[in-house]
């Protein structure tokens, strides 16, 4: 399938995304443990959300900020892996040309916006262990809504350039993305523009926000380290380094396969290309499983908040 213009995009009018194109033959047999991993974090987040909602003890600021969390992890969820399934399933590879920017702008976006979502928490965090004392006058209700505005205006205005020079590049006549999905290169690759600016402004923009990110966190995390080292109640500075711990692990986890694959993009000729596709998806799976297990039912307050939730299903 091709366009029939060799020099509008406005002619273009659908993608064909080719996952694995070097092993199609084992696409099925992937699809299981991706829909197992798809079904918990959906599961796993529409459980946090609506227990945080029926439980009023848990209408606490950190809890929003969980909640926040819970809905950018279902979002990129569904933005991603129902199409990627129904490649696997039922071989639908066509994608409208607006579908397809759409998703690369809700990718692009709401990956930020998570990456912001872990610096806010680990703000509160720090707050609540470092100034104790203070956190009720400045972890409020409105702090939780200006930082949340916050978070979807900078990142969305920030990344919302990527798609809108993505299509109004020129594209001949090749329409298959080698990839599950319409990350920026991969469509990019396919137009006989020069697409410099495009790929620069995606690598200074991720990093701007990204690296801001993880600055402040690390920053923030550093804090909570010497203060709690500092604790001299028993067993209060293995509790809050349990805590903290987990958190910083996973966060450290998001980052790491941020960077993996930002590495192997840029050295794509040295690693498989379908390494690269498989780690483009991953990334869009497992934080979201694993974000409501290691943030949310570790707390006391809400597995008790769950428990109540499934005794009033039953």
């Amino acid at each position: 399938m091709t366009s029939p213009s060799n020099d509008s995009t406005a002619l273009v009018s659908d993608f064909l995304l080719i996952c694995f194109p070097n092993y199609q033959a084992w696409q099925h047999w992937l699809s299981l443990p991706l829909s197992l991993l798809f079904l918990l974090a959906m599961g796993a987040n529409a459980t946090l959300l609506l227990t945080i909602w029926m439980e009023a003890s848990l209408h606490q600021p950190m809890y929003y900020l969980l909640s926040l969390l819970s809905m950018l992890d279902m979002v990129l969820c569904l933005t991603v892996i129902p199409k990627v399934l129904a490649i696997f399933w039922f071989d639908l590879r066509s994608i409208s040309f607006s579908a397809c920017f759409l998703q690369m702008f809700i990718m692009n976006s709401f990956l930020t916006m998570e990456s912001c979502t872990f610096m806010v928490m680990a703000y509160d965090r720090y707050v609540a262990i470092c100034h104790p004392l203070r956190y009720p006058s400045i972890i409020t209700d409105r702090f939780v809504a200006k930082a949340s505005v916050f978070i979807l205006v900078r990142n969305a205005l920030i990344t919302a350039p990527i798609p809108i020079l993505t299509a109004r590049l020129h594209y001949c006549g090749r329409n298959v993305i080698e990839n599950c999905i319409c990350t920026n290169m991969s469509v990019s690759r396919l137009s006989c523009d020069n697409f410099t600016l495009n790929r620069m402004y995606q690598f200074v923009a991720g990093w701007t926000l990204l690296g801001s990110d993880f600055i402040l966190i690390f920053l923030s995390y550093a804090f909570i380290l010497r203060a709690v080292l500092r604790l001299k109640a028993e067993g209060a500075a293995m509790k809050a380094l349990s805590t903290c711990g987990s958190h910083f692990i996973l966060i450290l986890f998001f980052s790491t396969v941020l960077l993996v694959v930002v590495l192997t993009n840029v050295a794509r000729k040295r690693v498989p290309f379908d390494i690269l596709i498989l780690l483009n998806v991953l990334h869009h799976l497992i934080p979201p499983a694993l974000n409501p297990i290691v943030y949310g039912f570790r707390t006391k307050e809400l597995k008790q908040g769950c428990q109540k939730l499934l005794q009033r299903g039953l």
